[in-house]
Parts: C-alpha cells; structure tokens; sequence
C-alpha cells in the first residue's frame, strides 16, 4: 500500500516542465478570455451609451415615460416600445415555460421508448435553427387567422376587460407574442433537458428508495436539482424574445401608440430600430441609440433577477 502511494507521488512529480508551462498558460488563456468577453460587453454599452448621449441630454427620463415618437417634430419617447417589449416577452414565456419545461421532463425520462425520444429531441433542436424571417411568415399565413378568430370571440366575450378592448385588426401584440413563444420553446426546452438528463442517476434512486413517487421524484428532486440550467434556459429563451426582430416586426403591427388591449398593434424596442435606423439621421439616431441602451439595461436587471432567483433557491435546498 505504501508503495502503491510512493509511485502515485512519483509519477505526479514527474511532470515535465512543457506540460507546467502548458497548464499555466492554458490558465492564463482562459482568464484573458474571461476577461476580454467582460471588456466587449462594456465597449458595446459603453459605445451605445455615448451614441445616445445627446438624446439623454435632451430629453433626459422623460424619455422613458413619453408615447410621442415623432421624427417630424424631434419628439421622441419610448413608453410604447417599453411596453410592447415586456408584454410580448411576458406572453412568450408564460407559453414557452410550461410547455418548454414540460416537454424536457417528457424527453428526460422513460415515457416512450429511447428511439422515439431520440428523434423528438432533434426535431425539438431543429425548431431552434428556423430562420426568424420564416416564422413570421408562417405567422402572417396561419397564425394571424386563428388567432383574429379567438380575438373576436374574446372581444365580444370578454370586451369589458382592458386587455381585451378593442377588435383585432390582424397584427398586434398577441400573435407577436404567441410567435415569440413557439421561438423561445426550443431553447427552454433543449437546456431544461439537458440540465434534467446531466443530474447524477443517484439523485433519482436514492429517491425511489426512500419510497418517494415518481413525480414526487421529479418536482421534489430532480427539478430543484436542475433549477439552475433551467433558469439559465429561461433567460437565454426570454432574450431572444426580448431582442427578436425580423418575427416581432412582422407581425406586432408596428404601431407606436400606447394600448394595453392585446388585440391591438403595438411595437417593440428590436422593431423600432429595425424599422427606422437605416433612414434615421441626427437626433433620431441618438434616441434610436437611447431605446437600445434601454433595451440593454432590461437585459441586465432580467439577468440580475435569475440569479438572486436561483441563488435564493438554493439556498433553500441547502
């Protein structure tokens, strides 16, 4: 035994000085790496912020609580686009979550045989590598329809609710939003079985031994122990909604009037810029460039909530 360890310790200190020298500088490698891709993020904001500087110094906060966006007159406010942004967002994930989440732990399990789940699993990954442009195409063609039926049902229904006050016209913030849901699936989904498929298999045995259920195993156990990637997921899902154009601009209606009925054309933060900035000029490209900076810092305060969520989480199961 004692000789088994003199010889381990021996090997270990026979390490050639190139494989020490290869480690340090595979270390140092990584740290500038780290390092560089923490420097692009604060060049781009850094380089928004000043393009958006003279919009700021006109217009200041104000700008965040305006609906005007009149290049004609140079007023400019980013309300709507605000709003049309979270709302959109906010209906992409309360269709992709459930769904994406769901369909991970039906992939990440034994419901169906290895084949058959071997082949939803790559047309689940396929979703993910449509081009944005053709499902907005397919949105104009059959989403838009059904839902401008629903629309009128829920306008004649339910008409008195805000959200439902006016009559659909065709494009608007539910068909975008509902679009953004089935673009945002994948990836929620693909991470959340990813993380669920990683977990330890003693994890989901010990369980099982202890008496526990099969779904009391995988909401008691294997989902709080995959919380972090399927967070993680979420918020990869949430910033593609957040930041989707080419779909987003397709079918929101591109309407810069503030509503809160989802039946209504409203406009997002990604399709204003894309909209507009190829004909903009002067102080229309800084509040162009303020909208972005705007859109970056939502990004941020999104980031900085998913992870006190999951860190309040695992301090729970800790």
């Amino acid at each position: 035994m004692i000789s088994d360890n003199n010889s381990s310790q021996s090997e270990s200190r026979s390490r050639s000085e190139a494989e020490k020298s290869l480690d340090k500088g595979f270390i140092w490698l990584t740290r500038v790496l780290g390092i560089g891709i923490g420097v692009i993020l604060l060049a781009i904001a850094l380089t928004v912020a000043y393009r958006a500087l003279p919009a700021i110094q006109q217009y200041g906060l104000g700008f965040l609580f305006s609906s005007s966006w009149n290049p004609v007159k140079e007023e400019y406010g980013a309300l709507p686009m605000i709003y049309g942004t979270i709302v959109s967002s906010a209906i992409a994930l309360l269709i992709a979550v459930p769904l994406g989440v769901g369909t991970a732990i039906f992939l990440s399990e034994d419901f169906i045989p290895l084949q058959i789940r071997t082949a939803l699993v790559f047309l689940v990954e396929l979703l993910a590598a449509i081009p944005s442009v053709v499902y907005g195409l397919w949105g104009i063609a059959v989403l838009i329809p059904i839902i401008s039926n629903v629309g009128r049902f829920l306008n004649g229904t339910f008409g008195w609710l805000p959200i439902f006050s006016t009559p659909p016209v065709g494009p608007g913030m539910l068909p975008a939003g509902v679009i953004l849901g089935i673009m945002t699936l994948p990836i929620i989904t693909a991470i959340s079985r990813d993380s669920l498929a990683s977990l330890p298999p003693e994890l989901r045995q010990a369980s099982l031994g202890l008496g526990a259920t099969r779904w009391t195993t995988i909401f008691r156990v294997l989902v709080p122990a995959a919380f972090s990637g399927i967070v993680g997921g979420i918020m990869l899902g949430l910033g593609r909604a957040m930041g989707e154009t080419m779909a987003a601009t397709l079918l929101i209606g591109n309407s810069n009037q503030l509503s809160a009925s989802l039946l209504a054309p409203a406009n997002t933060i990604a399709s204003l810029m894309a909209n507009q900035f190829a004909e903009a000029s002067g102080l229309q490209v800084a509040a162009l460039m303020y909208t972005g900076l705007i859109l970056f810092i939502l990004t941020l305060i999104v980031n900085i909530l998913a992870e006190w969520i999951v860190s309040q989480v695992r301090a729970k199961y800790n």
